[in-house]
């Protein structure tokens, strides 16, 4: 399966196949599910870890492709996007046409089926604000339904969707905003990039390189001539803190200074993981053992450099990383990308 990951890991599929509409995704699954076999939905392989003993079963790659505009009002657009359909090829088209909401998560790579999975989030924007219903497959009742944005469980970097084997999204509707400018830039190095305050608005092309050159810079776009691209992106998610547990962290830090945080709702504090992890030890460009290694731009990728490394080296790094977080600051680091037969 290693090259159907950005990884470039993860050992052979029991049975592969591709399906290129929503109809065959849906037959591909009942097919396997007719012959008692698991299966396992891919498509950019953008935030998947699969293990080197592979996937036993069936493997349906998703290739389906396109968007078509299914709603307007004299204000907004919705869309309704493949599941297969590249996300940032997505972004780019909504971008050229003046249709503003996703212009700050540019650069990211996997497919428009899978953002609403994790919630996919940057510079400020989640897909969570967009998306208003997520077609999909039940597994459960063998049927396709349409669940409402309210019914998707959305939360940081998590939704109903994922560690679910339940539902196979086929399509997403996301709900765009007919302007030249983007939301209002909510992410203070963006805004520090694009040389305006937090809350100005900007062109949505500029907002769009400027993420894109941000990413760039950190490794997060894909470049084959790049091994730090080679990775899943931020293998943790920042850790979201009760009150008490920050006020620990913060005495555990005294020596290293204030951690950076930002505040959420009910009284909770959201830290950053890259902090965490470089201050525990772990800078840019540790290595692990064959050939891994912290990105040698972004303390929270985890790349296969060497490209010839196994995923049971991916995780061996990984759970020294979060161990010498835990043992040095007393918080947990949890894997952001979805693991399949590994784990930390």
């Amino acid at each position: 399966m290693a090259r159907y990951t950005t990884l470039r890991l993860g050992g052979p599929a029991g049975r592969l196949e591709i399906a290129t509409d929503a109809i065959e995704i849906v037959r591909r699954v009942r097919e396997a599910e007719a012959r008692d076999e698991a299966v396992l939905l891919l498509a950019g392989g953008s935030n998947v870890v699969i293990g080197d003993q592979g996937f036993p079963g069936t493997v349906v790659l998703v290739r389906s492709r396109g968007f078509q505009v299914v709603a307007t009002d004299a204000d907004t657009v919705t869309v309704r996007v493949a599941a297969g359909e590249p996300w940032d090829d997505l972004v780019a088209a909504t971008v050229e046409r003046g249709w503003a909401g996703l212009e700050c998560l540019s650069g990211i790579p996997g497919s428009a089926g899978a953002t609403p999975i994790q919630n996919v989030g940057a510079y400020g924007q989640e897909v969570a604000e967009t998306i208003v219903a997520v077609e999909a497959y039940d597994r459960t009742h063998r049927e396709v339904v349409r669940l409402a944005a309210a019914d998707c469980g959305f939360a940081y970097r998590g939704s109903v969707f994922k560690y679910s084997d339940r539902w196979v999204v086929l399509s997403v509707d996301f709900q765009l905003t007919r302007s030249p400018l983007s939301g209002p830039v909510r992410y203070a190095e963006l805004a520090r990039a694009l040389g305006v305050e937090v809350g100005d608005r900007v062109p949505l092309a500029d907002a769009r390189a400027t993420v894109r050159r941000l990413r760039a810079g950190k490794g997060m776009v894909l470049d084959p001539a790049d091994p730090d691209t080679r990775s899943v992106g931020s293998f943790f998610t920042n850790p979201v803190l009760d009150r008490e547990a920050y006020e620990l962290l913060r005495e555990r830090a005294v020596d290293v200074g204030e951690p950076p945080h930002w505040p959420g709702p009910g009284d909770v504090v959201k830290v950053s993981a890259a902090w965490l992890i470089d201050k525990a030890g772990f800078g840019k460009g540790y290595a692990g053992p064959e050939g891994v290694a912290i990105s040698t731009k972004h303390t929270l990728a985890l790349t296969n450099r060497s490209g010839a490394a196994s995923t049971a080296a991916l995780v061996a790094l990984a759970r020294e990383i979060r161990d010498g977080v835990h043992a040095r600051f007393g918080v947990p680091l949890h894997p952001e990308p979805v693991l399949i037969n590994c784990t930390i």
